[in-house]
């Protein structure tokens, strides 16, 4: 994926969550953090950042942050980046495993609380559809995505989440109700940095997701960690890393 003009500051600071100040030019600005996460392990003080300007007049904050470098790679922290990269290898069928669909749908809706971020099927019938109808969940065998950001490592080992996330506890538990229904499911971690060698579930920051997430792999979810490198022009996957439970 080609990136928007980047430029690089040093990391300062964050705050307020979606705040961060950044050196830039001999003067401190301030950026939007696009990243929910407690980023714990990228808010390296003084380092080298990666940061797009837009100057429309209708942003309250025309500078954005995209990336934080640790030692020996680039980190991507924007978590708008993730659901575009797998959609991307989709398009261009460069994921050998997704080549096989004819069609992909963002953000689809299977009930009034929960969307997943991509639904992969082959039936053209379906295709072009707004929205689909209970029929259509009943009648097709869909593939569904669900697509995680991962910045924090330990080690030689890139861990999720950063902090507990009973949103993501709920996705696995919807994801293993519509295997059962019939469909295809996958939990696509997308690892925005090239210094680790596995992909593992942080246990010590949430020991319920990690139990679910064990627990999904039996119920036969795919679980995919794949390995993206950061640049200051693009982010391009590098590979498919093991999954340590």
């Amino acid at each position: 994926m080609e990136l928007p003009k980047l430029n690089t500051g040093k990391f300062v600071k964050r705050y307020k969550r979606f705040f961060a100040d950044i050196k830039y030019k001999g003067e401190v600005i301030t950026a939007h953090t696009p990243n929910t996460g407690s980023m714990k392990g990228c808010l390296i003080d003084n380092a080298d950042c990666l940061f797009s300007t837009n100057n429309d007049p209708k942003r309250k904050l025309k500078h954005t942050l995209f990336a934080i470098k640790d030692t020996d790679s680039w980190i991507g922290v924007h978590t708008g980046m993730p659901n575009k990269l797998v959609y991307e290898l989709w398009e261009n069928k460069t994921y050998k495993p997704w080549k096989k669909y004819k069609f992909a749908k963002p953000e689809v809706k299977i009930s009034k609380e929960t969307r997943f971020d991509l639904c992969f099927w082959n039936n053209e019938e379906l295709n072009g559809k707004k929205t689909f109808t209970q029929e259509d969940f009943d009648n097709n065998t869909l593939h569904f995505i669900e697509v995680k950001n991962v910045t924090m490592r330990e080690g030689k080992k890139a861990l999720f989440p950063d902090a507990v996330t009973t949103r993501g506890q709920k996705h696995i538990r919807e994801l293993i109700e519509l295997k059962k229904k019939g469909h295809t499911v996958e939990l696509v971690f997308v690892i925005q940095r090239t210094d680790i060698t596995s992909f593992s579930p942080a246990k010590e920051i949430d020991p319920t997701y990690a139990e679910l997430l064990s627990q999904a792999k039996e119920e036969g979810v795919i679980i995919t960690p794949l390995m993206f490198e950061v640049s200051k022009d693009k982010i391009e996957m590098v590979k498919k890393v093991p999954l340590k439970l």
